[in-house]
């Protein structure tokens, strides 16, 4: 019992003792414990990026994101043009406002220059314009005559097109989206330049609709749907559901067509975005089968965003279908995308046959370099039952 008072009586004098302690002594502990963590808070280095990190992100920032001055340019000239090289120059005259001029030149001696200006974000972030002028020479386009039970030989024309346009885009509210535009294009067709039989040389009128004639066309194009990806050019979630009409009104009042476009794309993320399937259905139909449609102008299938196995613009007809189906996966979130895909599709001579029956299909692997919005290369690699086929292309395959 005494044990345990003289140990109360000694916790007391500890708490008496702690008590009188000056206010200025505590306080300067305080301090100088406040001090001690400032210290260790100093000592401890962010974490810097590798200069490979701020090299990737330099690149991205000035040559994908929002380019002003000189930037590389990444698109194709025409489908089967080939390994395509180009550069823009880009200046901003508004805060959302710029003036673009692009060239390109393919492997195949294809070229192409555009001018244009974009203004985007007017009504509230609800309106974007455009307007473009340009010019493309594509040397050795492919013909293989019509349907899908096309023969595997090749005949080639030379394609030039000038043209002047412009459209506006639409965002009303949520996830809505409508586009309407117009754009004056004059077509000339003329002997290819490569080793391939022209055009003319093999096929007729019936074969080969509008065979011999260089029309000039009031392309007038509407669309509407609902987009919630967050770029048509790279996206990982969202989807984009959308009817799109043109007409095709000739000049000289002989070639002029109507034509319906049904999209699909769907992208389904899996464990937070690593693993992604992505889906695309594609529709296009000539309304009216009385109408002439130039060969050149059909619905075609075959090529590094369609039937990827298969060369540009190997089938064609008045009315096809594509769909799509790919496994994603993301080994660097920096940049860099991997996939298997499977594609499948025919073009037909009538509505009635555009079922799912008799379709090609081919399967493939491939690498996408990426931005936060654009694609600017794509490496793919297909097999179909024509053999294999290495894609190279400056845009997301949907």
């Amino acid at each position: 019992m005494e044990h345990s008072h003289a140990l109360i009586r000694g916790l007391m004098l500890v708490l008496a003792m702690l008590a009188a302690t000056p206010a200025g002594a505590q306080d300067t502990r305080a301090a100088e414990i406040a001090a001690e963590q400032a210290r260790k808070a100093a000592e401890i280095t962010p974490r810097e990026p590798s200069d490979v990190e701020r090299w990737a992100i330099a690149l991205r920032r000035e040559f994908l994101t929002d380019p002003n001055g000189f930037y590389p340019f990444f698109a194709s000239v025409y489908s089967g043009g080939g390994f395509t090289l180009g550069a823009g120059y880009r200046q901003f005259y508004g805060d959302r406002t710029h003036w673009d001029v692009k060239g390109l030149y393919s492997i195949k001696a294809y070229k192409f220059i555009e001018l244009s200006t974009d203004s985007w974000g007017h009504a509230a972030d609800r309106l974007d314009l455009h307007a473009r002028v340009g010019w493309r020479d594509a040397t050795q386009v492919a013909f293989y005559g019509l349907g899908i039970e096309s023969p595997n030989e090749r005949t080639d024309f030379r394609l030039k097109q000038a043209y002047i346009g412009g459209d506006v885009r639409a965002r009303p509210g949520g996830y809505t989206v409508f586009t309407a535009g117009m754009t004056y294009e004059d077509y000339t067709l003329e002997e290819p330049t490569g080793t391939n039989p022209w055009v003319e040389d093999i096929f007729t009128p019936e074969t080969a609709p509008g065979i011999g004639v260089s029309p000039a066309y009031f392309h007038t194009m509407v669309s509407g749907g609902v987009d919630w990806r967050p770029s048509p050019g790279y996206a990982r979630h969202g989807g984009l559901y959308e009817i799109r009409y043109h007409n095709y009104a000739d000049r000289d009042e002989i070639y002029s067509f109507d034509r319906i476009d049904g999209e699909i794309v769907q992208h389904l993320p899996i464990l937070r975005e690593n693993w992604v399937i992505s889906l695309h259905g594609l529709v296009q139909t000539t309304l009216d089968d009385d109408d002439a449609v130039p060969y050149f102008l059909l619905p075609s299938l075959g090529s590094g965003s369609t039937l990827r196995a298969y060369p540009s613009w190997r089938y064609r007809d008045r009315h096809s279908l594509l769909l799509t189906g790919e496994l994603r996966w993301i080994p660097n979130r920096l940049g860099l995308d991997m996939a298997l895909f499977y594609d499948m599709g025919k073009v037909v001579p009538r509505w009635d046959d555009l079922s799912l029956q008799h379709l090609k299909s081919n399967v493939g692997i491939g690498v996408r370099f990426h931005g936060p919005f654009a694609t600017p290369l794509r490496i793919e690699l297909a097999q179909g039952r024509e053999g294999l086929h290495l894609v190279f292309a400056g845009s997301a395959a949907f």
